[in-house]
């Protein structure tokens, strides 16, 4: 079903002169789909991501199938996105030729490209390093959300207590995919393949949710005891400066107002 959806929207915009290339980008685009991923596509045309150019592309994709969503350039300037009836989603990407630099062969897939901007782009991206100040930055909204917890206890507010384990179970899934320097993350919705089986039956063995106060205390803990050390542990490796002065204030706060300790050994 996929391929013919791709077939229908490229023959539709190839006849376009205004449309000089377009690419299956995401796990189409690397060879990694599967029968659930959306449709990412790169359009590149001259005039970058005009109302024209939006109107072709509703077009192309309203050949595929009744449109029930369409976002038309509402998040990013230059991206649209579309679900159809039997909820197929396709995302594009409208780009000038010069814009195209962030992008390389072995991310795109070529339908069509008239000007052979794909042979200009690099093979692959130079690998970098992790990012050190974003690593600190989710070390301290972690200590932060976790401190936030005497707080909610004593409003009562169960609800947002769970919003905060939320929110911590989500930076414990972002260094457990660090961790194993995964070289393709793709969408949101891939993370099987993202982890080991080890790092899997950790998540799987945290307490749930749940907004009730002694259930909400337990997995804040839970969660600190599953992310602080491997954290620490990580930033040392990496040359990242603990904030031990937040994080001992926090557990001493914690302490203080909920009595609990810390339930690990920073040594």
């Amino acid at each position: 079903m996929h391929s013919e959806i791709i077939r229908t929207i490229t023959n539709v915009i190839i006849g376009d002169p205004r449309v000089r290339a377009l690419f299956l980008s995401g796990s189409f685009g690397n060879g990694q789909a599967d029968k659930y991923s959306d449709i990412d596509f790169v359009l590149v045309t001259d005039d970058g991501a005009t109302d024209q150019v939006a109107e072709l592309w509703r077009k192309a994709v309203s050949q595929t199938g009744e449109i029930v969503l369409w976002w038309d350039r509402t998040t990013v300037p230059v991206l649209i996105n579309a679900i159809t009836q039997d909820w197929t989603r396709t995302d594009v990407v409208i780009l000038k030729p010069s814009q195209m630099g962030a992008h390389t062969q072995n991310r795109l897939k070529p339908l069509f490209d008239h000007d052979g901007i794909y042979d200009r782009l690099p093979k692959a991206a130079t690998k970098n390093g992790p990012d050190l100040s974003k690593f600190k930055h989710q070390i301290e909204d972690f200590i932060r959300i976790l401190g936030l917890l005497h707080l909610a206890e004593g409003r009562k507010e169960y609800i947002n207590g769970v919003l905060g384990i939320f929110h911590l179970r989500n930076y414990l899934v972002e260094l457990l995919i660090e961790e194993t320097d995964a070289p393709d993350r793709g969408g949101i919705l891939h993370l099987n393949r993202l982890i080991t089986d080890e790092q899997k039956a950790l998540l799987v063995s945290l307490p749930p949710a749940v907004p009730e106060r002694d259930a909400m205390i337990s997995a804040h803990l839970a969660y600190a005891k599953a992310y602080l050390p491997s954290a620490r542990q990580r930033a040392y490796s990496l040359g990242v400066d603990w904030p031990e002065q937040f994080e001992t204030a926090t557990w001493a706060q914690l302490g203080k107002t909920l009595g609990v300790p810390r339930p690990y050994d920073p040594r």
